[in-house]
């Protein structure tokens, strides 16, 4: 799927930003699902991840747009159940990325900032070419491989330890004596892939025996480690680099050039093309240098990964949602190709925004079969004057969704029209209206519309949310259709309806009492999924996670919610002080309970459910959930470090103080905060005193 020309992001009015943030969140969830449960992807990773990045851009700019499904803080997708689960000791995610030079100066500069680093002071990288496979877990024990696993949603992965024995390329025991020798825990992490001689040889073997033909080495390579049957994957030619680290039971090296170097020594295989770095200022050559040998590399790379080299300050640095702060992939131009649009047709989603989408003659591009493109809204398609009937010339760059770059007018057919973008809902008939200063149009169909009531269904039980397996959009749709599921509360009643659920076609006892069983497990669920589930517009599970945090339980976020629906209230002064949230966010928490009805189907599903109080990851910290506010300037470290370290360690990091605040961090040239503090007796403390609190000690020299 794709889009048009994209707007620059800084070019877009909060209107476009909304549909572009919704374009993007469905083609990421789909990609998600091509990619990590299907092993079928539809695009490259670098373009994947370049959709990500567009996305955050949006988010970052417009914070108060974040969507209930935004995909900030989501990897992958949950583990296919053909596989044990296994849970990472420490998270496995994802990366930010750069596009040009100008996108790599801004990590560089941002991780700058983030330490209180000057521009002039050291920074070693090491480069390494990103490797188009599959991420793994190695676990190794005593020196033994003993567990392995895919990445999954970054939390979870599958357990692919039998398959990963098969594998020449995975040391089943690590070498290395003396100052080599590995230590008693160690979490090596890797990419399998495929090279393309043995791709290519595959396929061959496969066309011969009548089996699967694989689009591309990651395909194949993600396929072949996924089989149910180890003599399978044992029969592929797989390979392996290995590049990082999860949770080790000893310090192994100071940097992580010297952690590849450890991992060599061990027997693992490290790229080769790998280089130490010994600024930012050398990247643009390395990046360029890669590129040119790209094509005659004998595995699929889409970019650079650059790793700020000094483990000390990857640790300082931190994680910000689902990617670090010390890392980036700096990724490879896109590839174009020219098709025909077939058919616009309109999809409806769950907040009754009308997305138009191209219907594509299929066409191959780099690799993969491209047959579908979001248009964006009305604006774009007149503003491009795209008719059906075009010949278009489409590019997969920033987008898993390809982009419909521009149109070839000169090819256009006689008598094709412009598109008249439909005033009334495909779905109910309703009037579907356009704000004045949104590029949104919407059904005002509401509850009685299906599309957006289905859907809203549907995300209830998305991974993010309630995540009930067997309970899909099919079957969903199915059960609203019948009369089985009106709204939320249904769902948890589906049980009591179990033997007439097995009656149905395509189900059976088996299914039905899977079903059951999958519903009555999630009637325990965490404060912020609950948050996440109800779909308020705007709110994406960072941001109900930011929720959960500062609430911490279910009747106290819905009390203070009840009060923040009054404007100018401590409650809607509180909700708007919330570090990530701010008054348009607010604005949409205090309408969704401004309405009656949805207060009484909150509460209606809130008693068919054990909702667990936030717990914070730090809970013996004299920090858990304290209310924070840091006020003046710190001399040991940057402002965003201390944030992130408070909420580290559990607090709630907020803006302003109030009668709620439990500590003030005052730094020097403190003002009216500090003032506010004392008038309300608000704990106040320095610098030196909170690092204790925070655990860090004395300032170390040079921090500043």
């Amino acid at each position: 799927m794709t889009d048009t020309i994209e707007t620059p992001v800084e070019a877009l009015d909060e209107a476009a930003a909304a549909a572009e943030l919704a374009r993007l969140a469905a083609a990421i969830a789909r990609h998600d699902r091509a990619y990590y449960e299907q092993d079928a992807p539809e695009v490259s990773d670098a373009e994947y991840d370049a959709l990500r990045r567009r996305n955050a851009a949006i988010e970052a700019r417009f914070p108060e747009l974040i969507r209930p499904d935004s995909p900030s803080a989501r990897v992958g997708t949950a583990p296919e159940s053909g596989f044990a689960k296994v849970r990472h000791r420490v998270p496995m995610l994802s990366l930010d990325n750069a596009f040009d030079a100008e996108d790599f100066a801004e990590f560089a500069a941002r991780a700058r900032r983030f330490l209180g680093l000057g521009p002039d002071a050291p920074l070693a990288l090491v480069a390494e070419p990103k490797i188009d496979g599959l991420s793994i877990s190695l676990t190794y024990e005593d020196g033994r491989f003993v567990r392995g696993a895919t990445r999954g949603d970054g939390s979870e992965g599958e357990d692919v330890t039998a398959n990963l024995r098969t594998m020449d390329a995975v040391p089943q025991r690590l070498q290395g004596r003396g100052a080599d020798k590995p230590p008693a825990l160690i979490e090596v992490r890797g990419e399998v892939f495929m090279t393309k001689a043995d791709f290519l040889a595959l396929n061959a073997a496969q066309a011969e025996a009548g089996g699967k033909i694989f689009a591309n080495p990651r395909n194949a390579a993600a396929g072949s480690l996924r089989q149910l049957d180890p003599k399978i994957t044992a029969a592929r030619p797989l390979s392996l680099f290995a590049y990082a680290m999860g949770e080790t039971s000893a310090a192994v090296a100071d940097s992580h050039w010297h952690y590849l170097q450890r991992l060599q020594h061990w027997g693992f295989a490290v790229n080769p093309l790998s280089r130490l770095l010994a600024g930012p200022v050398e990247a643009a050559s390395f990046q360029e240098e890669i590129a040119l040998e790209r094509s005659g590399l004998g595995y699929d790379i889409d970019g650079v990964v650059y790793k700020i080299d000094d483990l000390g300050l990857q640790r300082r640095l931190g994680f910000v949602g689902r990617a670090p702060r010390w890392a980036i992939a700096w990724k490879f131009p896109a590839e174009q190709a020219v098709t025909v649009l077939r058919d616009i047709r309109i999809q409806v989603g769950r907040t009754g925004a009308l997305t138009p989408v191209a219907e594509l003659e299929p066409v191959n591009v780099g690799g993969v079969l491209v047959a579908r493109a979001t248009l964006h809204n009305e604006d774009e398609i007149a503003r491009k004057d795209i008719r059906i009937g075009d010949t278009v010339r489409i590019q997969r760059a920033g987008d898993v969704i390809p982009q419909i770059v521009a149109v070839l007018t000169e090819k256009r057919p006689r008598g094709t029209r412009p598109f008249v973008f439909p005033d009334h809902c495909p779905y109910c008939g309703s009037l579907a209206l356009r704000v004045e200063g949104e590029a949104v149009r919407r059904c005002t169909g509401g509850l009685i519309c299906p599309a957006q009531r289905v859907e809203r269904l549907i995300h209830f039980v998305s991974r993010g949310a309630f995540d009930i397996e067997g309970l899909g959009a099919k079957s969903i749709q199915e059960f609203y259709d019948d009369g089985l599921l009106h709204g939320p509360a249904d769902i948890f009643r589906l049980p009591a309806r179990e033997a007439e659920i097995a009656a149905r076609e395509g189900w059976g006892k088996l299914s039905a009492s899977n079903l059951s069983r999958a519903i009555e497990a999630r009637r325990r669920i965490p404060l912020a999924r609950f948050i996440y589930a109800l779909g308020i517009r705007r709110i994406g599970e960072s941001n109900a996670k930011l929720l959960a945090r500062h609430y911490g339980r279910f009747a106290d976020w819905r009390e203070r919610m009840l009060a923040a629906r009054e404007a100018g209230s401590e409650a809607r002064a509180e909700l708007d002080n919330i570090l990530g949230i701010g008054p348009a966010i607010a604005t949409e928490l205090a309408d969704f309970f401004a309405e009656e009805r949805n207060v009484a189907a909150l509460d209606e599903l809130a008693a068919l459910l054990d909702i667990e109080d936030a717990v914070t990851e730090a809970a013996d910290s004299p920090l858990a959930g304290k209310v924070v506010v840091f006020t003046g300037s710190l001399a040991t470290m940057s402002r965003p470090e201390a944030k992130a370290r408070a909420e580290a360690l559990g607090a709630r990091v907020t803006d302003s103080v109030s009668r709620n605040t439990d500590l003030v961090v005052v730094g020097a040239d403190a003002g009216s905060k500090a003032r506010r503090a004392t008038e309300l007796g608000v704990r106040a403390v320095s610098e030196a005193e909170w690092r204790e609190l925070a655990g860090l000690g004395a300032a170390e020299e040079g921090t500043g």
